[in-house]
């Protein structure tokens, strides 16, 4: 991710958030490739939900945010989720918080947290089984070809580099990957990818594109030629497709993209092919 989207059953009890830290794994140092512009985390004050209720939390991740606690000492997302719903219900002790996929640092998008462990269980399942859909926006250049399709690869995972290479065939170490993809647009120098995952390996979506010779702009680990200033990359998860582990009801729920010209351009794009 591309993100791995394969259900995790994993849990924390909320503590507040104070952001820093040192880097001290392969993916940290990869996000932390000397920013130029201002990195925004998120905190139980600016989070931004995107759907809550009894059972589940959704909200749209920031491209600095980690999903779960790793070896930089940045506070993770899931403890920000935590101390927010503490803070925000009066609870008495942490707050429940499980986390049922994730995305890599760098992207941003839409992410779910169950607030139960029943529904902890049931969504972790329906990601297993497939029965959940995600989909993405890439910004690449150049544009890959053909302009559409469905690739099924087989990835390996360098985890010295924290990487994963895209192979046609089979292989020892190798895991099947499938995606469809679809160019719908661009501006004078990128094109606007939509993608839905079928599988959720380790950097699914990135090595893919860039297999394709379209890496995403920013991301100079599969292929960019420079750094975003803010470290981030320009993927985004945008919407998420799912049945109500408990209602048992059809959710749909939408991730806004950050603040940025090119993210801008994709929206306007989007409501004109809407208004079509």
């Amino acid at each position: 991710m591309s993100s791995t989207e394969d259900g995790e059953r994993t849990s924390t009890r909320g503590r507040g958030q104070q952001l820093g830290g040192s880097s001290a794994s392969a993916s940290a140092r990869d996000w932390l490739k000397k920013p130029k512009s201002p990195i925004i985390m998120s905190t139980p004050d600016n989070l931004d939900v995107l759907y809550e209720d009894n059972h589940l939390i959704a909200v749209n991740k920031r491209s600095s945010d980690i999903v779960q606690a790793d070896h930089t000492g940045d506070n993770s997302l899931c403890e920000v989720v935590g101390e927010y719903v503490k803070r925000k219900y009066n609870k008495p002790g942490a707050a429940f918080i499980g986390t049922v996929h994730r995305l890599d640092r760098p992207v941003s998008g839409v992410i779910l947290y169950a607030k139960t462990s029943k529904a902890l269980s049931r969504l972790t399942n329906a990601f297993r089984i497939r029965e959940v859909q995600k989909t993405y926006w890439a910004i690449v250049r150049p544009a890959p070809v053909p302009a559409e399709g469905r690739v099924v690869n087989y990835l390996a995972k360098n985890e010295k580099l924290n990487k994963s290479y895209a192979h046609p065939e089979p292989g020892k170490g190798r895991k099947e990957s499938e995606l469809t993809y679809s160019v719908l647009g661009g501006s004078d120098h990128y094109s606007f990818v939509e993608v839905r995952p079928k599988t959720g390996r380790h950097h699914q979506i990135r090595a893919t594109l860039a297999s394709l010779g379209a890496p995403i702009k920013g991301d100079v680990k599969y292929g960019a030629k420079r750094t975003n200033d803010n470290a981030s990359i320009h993927l985004h998860a945008r919407r998420i497709d799912f049945i109500h582990p408990v209602r048992k009801e059809a959710m749909r729920i939408f991730a806004p993209p950050p603040e940025d010209v090119l993210w801008n351009e994709w929206l306007r794009l989007e409501q004109q092919l809407r208004d079509e």
